[in-house]
């Protein structure tokens, strides 16, 4: 089918990088067309960079069946969605001064390169809503995982009156729809992690453990795995490095190695990463070594994208999308 930004990469992404792109989201296309799932993972400051623009939109048309995400990114999709007029671009970040740096600081402007989150509008504010859901939780009894008390808040439309962007360009909103399982290893490392310990600590929740995190996303991530796979391939299109990635693919492995369960090996992996291959860096290590610990096989469709995200991303999306 021809498509605008489909004929554009067939006719000008013909070598390096740029047929890389090409490869992979064709191998994508042919994975999803032939009955196989996708998982995304999300590294970096992805939803501060708007990927919900498109990422929404692949959610909605089920192109993706998994998430495994960095807290950040989970948490600031949905800051973007109720404080997006707040927020402050800096075009000029790379020439700022410690003492510039100082004045954002002092407008609780929180910089990510050339955006600026701002605290009050965004943060407290999901802040107040979300400790709410946590405080009736620790009240009744009651346990879930991170992306469960998020999709609870979205569901309930508390926050509807203060969303500042079309809600369709929310991939958090459009997951909590579709209700795609999400995986958020290592979620203490966010924002809203930062405050569930500290109203912990202040005694606002009692239990701890009403947040589940880390070794409980592990087993159910294993189970869900293994149901998905009993009927179709399950691939991995990884953006960025880091634990978001570093996670979940060592589902395989576990299964093999520590639970003595044949379990199949992802079907396709595509890494996109500005990481370069080095002495001991797994988020720069080309997909070939994934082989030796057994994540991937000899026949697994396999790309790396060395370049920014923030590009290659929408594209990849745009040309799976048919836009």
């Amino acid at each position: 089918m021809s498509t605008p930004i489909g004929d554009f990469i067939k006719h000008h992404f013909k070598h390096f990088n740029s047929a890389a792109i090409a490869d992979a989201a064709e191998a994508y296309k042919k994975h999803i067309d032939s009955g196989g799932k996708m998982m995304i993972t999300l590294a970096g400051a992805m939803s501060t960079a708007e990927l919900g623009l498109s990422l929404a939109e692949m959610i909605r048309k089920d192109k993706v069946h998994l998430i495994s995400t960095t807290g950040a990114n989970i948490e600031e999709d949905v800051f973007n969605l109720v404080a997006h007029k707040h927020y402050v671009r800096v075009s000029n970040y790379r020439d700022l001064t410690p003492e510039d740096e100082v004045k954002l600081l002092n407008k609780h402007l929180n910089r990510v390169t050339d955006t600026c989150i701002p605290e009050e509008e965004a943060m407290r504010r999901i802040e107040c809503s979300i400790l709410e859901e946590w405080q009736n939780a620790d009240r009744a009894g009651e346990r879930s995982f991170p992306h469960e008390f998020f999709y609870k808040l979205l569901r309930s439309n508390k926050l509807k009156q203060h969303y500042q962007i079309d809600p369709k360009d929310s991939w958090m909103l459009a997951a909590a729809e579709k209700n795609i399982p999400i995986v958020v290893p290592g979620w203490e490392d966010s924002t809203l992690g930062n405050m569930y310990a500290a109203a912990c600590m202040r005694g606002k929740i009692k239990n701890i453990h009403t947040v589940k995190t880390g070794i409980e996303y592990l087993s159910f991530l294993s189970e869900f795995y293994q149901s998905l796979t009993k009927t179709a391939s399950i691939g991995m299109f990884q953006i960025g490095g880091g634990i978001a990635g570093d996670f979940p693919i060592c589902v395989v492995p576990m299964l093999h190695q520590d639970m003595g369960i044949d379990a199949k090996l992802w079907g396709y992996f595509c890494q996109i990463s500005d990481s370069t291959t080095s002495y001991g860096s797994y988020s720069g290590a080309v997909p070939n070594e994934k082989i030796t610990w057994g994540k991937l096989g000899v026949d697994t469709p396999r790309f790396i994208i060395e370049s920014d995200a923030t590009i290659v991303a929408p594209l990849v999306f745009a040309y799976i999308l048919g836009w």
